[in-house]
């Protein structure tokens, strides 16, 4: 946004977390949904609009509505749990969404990680179009330590090259601390999330240099350019792109499911969820030995203050959850309108 762009304020309605969940629910069940996928699906889109989470919150609603009208995702699909190992875990989502695969998937690799000290859960042929941290968040709430990647749809031209080929490829991490909240943070291995440059189109408002390229390769601050034929950069150069290129390596080609460029989504207009696979890996970090994880990782917060750190990966996350609790969550009457209407179709 330009420093000179006035603010404007938009009208806006306030819902509790459980009526925003209920309202999405309604949605997801009435466009091709079984209750148990749209409950799954309402809960995360909701958790990251109380959040402020926006570019995963209700904006997602008209791309997951679209998706399922086209055929592409099965919104009712049951995922298949196999148990392979001592401390592994697959499941085929069956075309269907990550999250309800992770649901169903979820106990057994609980119990394989206070067995072993360590699991590994690898979901295929799944639909992920939300954020990833609260995939994790709910490991670190209960003591254990928990990492997981998803690649996505082609949109990153990897470092030193001309052509798209990774997805943003985020990356979360969740771990527990001894007093307050788990630390949990979700980047995204690109420049910025796809999600937020198209918040950013939709708004008219311009990018930072270093986002992306338009579709004769050039640097761009265009949203619409980066998303009309153009693509993103990673961040940092080269190490952004390595490690979107392990993301691909670890929820794809070890999963089994599609690396980002595997899909072909041409044949159902409207579909916007990529058709990937996703890793979680879950440590209990009571099988380690010394002192609590918990409060070493409490310890390093307090360092980490100490040292002139204002805000924490992902605290200002947090601190918008206290405030959509005290207040509710405000969501702009107009997409309020467009949400109940899609409600009521179907």
């Amino acid at each position: 946004m330009s420093a000179s762009s006035p603010v404007v304020e938009v009208p806006s309605e306030t819902l509790s977390l459980p009526a925003l969940v209920q309202l999405l629910q309604t949605i997801f069940q009435r466009h091709g949904c079984r209750a148990e996928v749209a409950r799954c699906l309402a809960e995360n889109c909701a958790a990251a609009e109380r959040d402020g989470a926006h570019s995963h919150g209700v904006f997602r609603i008209q791309g997951y509505v679209s998706t399922l009208a086209s055929g592409w995702v099965d919104g009712r699909a049951l995922p298949v749990v196999e148990d392979v190992a001592a401390a592994f875990v697959r499941v085929d989502a069956a075309n269907g969404f990550a999250q309800p695969a992770l649901a169903a998937a979820r106990q057994l690799l609980v119990d394989k990680t206070r067995s072993a000290g360590i699991a590994l859960l690898a979901i295929r042929n799944s639909h992920h179009f939300a954020a990833l941290w609260p995939d994790v968040e709910p490991f670190a709430e209960e003591g254990l330590v928990a990492l997981s990647v998803v690649n996505s749809m082609t949109c990153v031209v990897p470092h030193g090259a001309d052509r798209p080929l990774f997805g943003t490829n985020p990356i979360a991490f969740a771990a527990p601390q001894a007093q307050g909240q788990p630390i949990v943070f979700d980047l995204a291995t690109s420049a910025i999330a796809h999600g937020d440059v198209q918040i950013a189109a939709r708004k008219g408002e311009r990018l930072p240099p270093g986002i992306g390229v338009d579709s004769l390769g050039q640097p761009t601050q265009d949203p619409r350019a980066i998303l009309e034929g153009g693509a993103l950069l990673p961040f940092g150069g080269h190490k952004g792109s390595a490690l979107s290129m392990m993301v691909e390596l670890l929820a794809a080609a070890l999963t089994g499911g599609n690396f980002s460029f595997e899909f072909d989504w041409s044949d159902h207009p409207g579909a916007r969820t990529p058709w990937t696979g996703q890793l979680l890996i879950v440590i209990d970090p009571s099988k380690a030995a010394g002192q609590s994880f918990a409060e070493r990782s409490q310890e390093l917060v307090r360092q980490m203050h100490a040292v002139g750190l204002k805000r924490l990966p992902g605290e200002r996350r947090q601190q918008q959850r206290e405030r959509s609790q005290q207040h509710g969550i405000a969501i702009a009457v107009e997409q309020l309108q467009q949400l109940r209407a899609l409600a009521e179709e179907g």
